[in-house]
């Protein structure tokens, strides 16, 4: 027999609403009412063990940097970060002073971190607990810099005035972006006593510019040199994939990170990274399509390892779940391709 949850109660006795009229009733209020689905809290970002400041800057890659800092695996870090420019860039540039831009000075990094413990062949995870903007940024377009760098010859520049923890901004009176901080450049120092420039991405890391590695991603990177030599700058408080006209919106930024040493146990060769919501890998090249390539042979790679897939099952499960992100276009003679696999698939 139905048993209504709708009554009618007179005195002491209740009466029953007759079953037909109570069951439309509650298909009725079912198709009508949506039961908000409870947010899970924040996680909480941890206390930071050690701090290091934006004056501790470098902007090339070496194995020859000294250290500003060094932590034992598991620590916190609190870590702040200058815009791109290094200060050459600020809220009085015109545009034609853009031209005097010395690309030499680009990408001041802070760091480099060294973690006690890491070794060549072990994994660093940094784990990025919080990323908060800083204040005011830019976003220009640089003759001769850009994904249609042929096309977009004369130079351009909009400032973007923001507060300490800001989440939106004006793009104009009629457009608002959202916020989604993230540092463009992460990455551990490679195996070379030369001076590498930032600009492109290598099996390091570097200047990635992957606006999916922001708060809540674990980044592995595979450690090339002793205490891996930790550095991160380079610092957006908005950027779409592909970052095409060659600049994000460019700020100082307070990042909060977690930094582990871990077993490379499948010899990864170049950054992954993963959510709670997918894994990710990162493929480099000199072109989007073997970018893509490399990115797509990772993700097998980890399917077969991780999940126990053939690699004819992987090649097709990452066609009809995988997705191929074009992370940046612009950091010559390099671009970056991720695929992000979906963790919600697995597990029956």
């Amino acid at each position: 027999m139905f048993h209504s949850p709708f009554q009618r109660v007179r005195g002491n006795k209740t009466h029953r609403i007759p079953e037909l009229i109570v069951l439309a009733a509650t298909v009725a209020l079912a198709s009508c009412a949506v039961e908000p689905i409870p947010e899970e809290p924040a996680s909480p970002v941890p206390a930071p063990d050690f701090t290091l400041g934006s004056e501790n800057t470098h902007n090339r890659w070496s194995a020859t940097i000294p250290p500003q800092l060094t932590v034992p695996s598991g620590a916190v870090v609190e870590v702040w970060t200058k815009e791109a420019s290094d200060g050459q860039i600020t809220e009085s540039t015109a545009v034609d002073e853009l031209a005097d831009v010395d690309f030499d000075l680009i990408h001041a990094l802070t760091g480099p971190i060294h973690v006690e413990g890491a070794s060549p062949g072990d994994l660093l995870a940094v784990t990025v607990h919080d990323v908060q903007v800083e204040g005011w940024g830019w976003a220009t377009i640089l003759p001769g810099f850009g994904f249609l760098a042929d096309e977009f010859t004369e130079p351009w520049i909009r400032g973007f005035p923001m507060e300490s923890g800001a989440t939106e901004v004006a793009f104009n009176e009629n457009i608002t972006i959202p916020l989604e901080p993230f540092a463009g450049v992460m990455g551990v120092a490679p195996a070379t006593d030369s001076m590498l420039v930032t600009i492109p991405p290598r099996s390091n890391g570097g200047n990635m510019d992957n606006r999916h590695m922001k708060a809540g991603t674990t980044v592995y990177f595979p450690v090339q040199v002793e205490g891996a030599l930790f550095s991160i700058g380079d610092t957006h408080a908005a950027q779409g994939d592909g970052e095409v006209s060659g600049t994000a919106i460019e700020a100082p930024m307070r990042i909060v990170i977690e930094v582990e040493v871990m077993e490379n146990a499948r010899g990864m060769v170049e950054p992954q990274y993963e959510t709670d919501d997918y894994y990710a890998v990162t493929g480099f090249a000199t072109t989007i399509d073997e970018a893509a390539r490399k990115a797509t042979r990772y993700m097998i790679d980890y399917l077969v390892a991780e999940h126990g897939l053939t690699r004819n099952e992987a090649y097709v499960l990452c066609s009809l779940a995988g997705d191929l992100k074009i992370s940046e276009t612009v950091d010559v003679p390099h671009m970056l391709v991720s695929m992000h696999m979906p963790k919600a698939i697995f597990g029956g």
